[in-house]
């Protein structure tokens, strides 16, 4: 059973989550845009150990608390790691009150119908109770769908709500993300049978238990408002995708009831160079207006 005091944060407080769960190949990307070079280490622990300071950095700054930043998507290496001394999921709870999520996928298959289902998770029940133990509230896994295939989108919601079901068992909340590519040709059609399939997967949903969604923001605002309002959802975020974040805020300011999860569009500003009151300051204006663009719309 979900802690309820952190469930009540996440359905119902004004504020966002700030995706901290870049692994593998999307790292050396975002630590270029840090300001660390490819050339500046050496294989995967050193690359591990500067995106864990980088995040660390991010996560004891000031402005990152429970006041705007009601939740956070870690990366299992932040999971195992520490920051002021304390294991990760604990001092943002504890310190920050900011409830403590994980990435469990491994990554996404071949594209097959227009889309990418997750890589299979054989050691899921393992980290999911490993999770548990550690104080993490829920789990976020992510699909990429690419064109308006039916086939293609059903076989994405099918396998995400069958992993969900996987993660209510351990108690905890599954955030469930079939990402639409923000450079689809056919983006808004994709959106209509994304909508109808969680649909159908929503209604299934034993009662009493709940699942959030993480989706791109779409072409036509409020279009997600009926999965909004479903009584098996606690919470609808919006990722940024690639958009800028003045471009993300934009959109998402016009969607009512959805709050941003955003990755890139929340350290794009900031630098490995800045000294602490300049990267404090940058993060914190940040905060505000990715908050702004989730607490009050247009």
């Amino acid at each position: 059973m979900a802690d309820a005091k952190m469930m009540a944060q996440m359905s119902g407080k004004e504020g966002f989550i700030a995706a901290l769960d870049q692994s593998g190949g999307s790292t050396p990307g975002a630590l270029r845009l840090y300001g660390i070079a490819d050339t500046d280490y050496s294989g995967d622990e050193a690359m591990f150990r500067l995106m864990h300071e980088m995040r660390v950095r991010i996560m004891t700054a000031p402005a990152f608390s429970g006041d705007k930043v009601i939740g956070a998507i870690l990366f299992e290496k932040t999971m195992d790691g520490e920051a002021k001394g304390k294991p990760v999921p604990s001092y943002l709870w504890e310190d920050r009150g900011v409830v403590p999520f994980l990435k469990v996928d491994k990554g996404l298959a071949a594209e097959e119908n227009g889309a990418q289902v997750m890589k299979p998770m054989p050691d899921l029940d393992a980290l999911l109770a490993r999770a548990v133990k550690k104080g993490i509230f829920g789990t976020k896994m992510r699909s990429v769908i690419a064109h308006a295939d039916k086939a293609g989108i059903a076989a994405v919601v099918k396998q995400q709500f069958e992993v969900g079901r996987q993660i209510l068992g351990h108690g905890l909340v599954p955030i469930i993300e079939p990402e639409v590519s923000i450079k689809s040709a056919t983006k808004e059609e994709a959106e209509a049978i994304l909508r109808d399939e969680i649909a159908s997967q929503l209604d299934a949903v034993p009662a009493g238990e709940q699942v959030m969604l993480k989706l791109t923001i779409p072409t036509v605002a409020d279009f997600y408002k009926p999965l909004i309002a479903h009584k098996a959802v606690a919470r609808v975020v919006a990722l940024s995708g690639g958009y800028s974040r003045a471009d993300a805020c934009e959109k998402l300011s016009r969607n009512h009831g959805m709050i941003a999860s955003f990755s890139r569009a929340l350290t794009e500003d900031l630098r490995l160079q800045m000294s602490d009151a300049e990267f404090d300051a940058s993060l914190g204006r940040t905060i505000d207006e990715i908050y702004t663009a989730s607490a009050v719309k247009v």
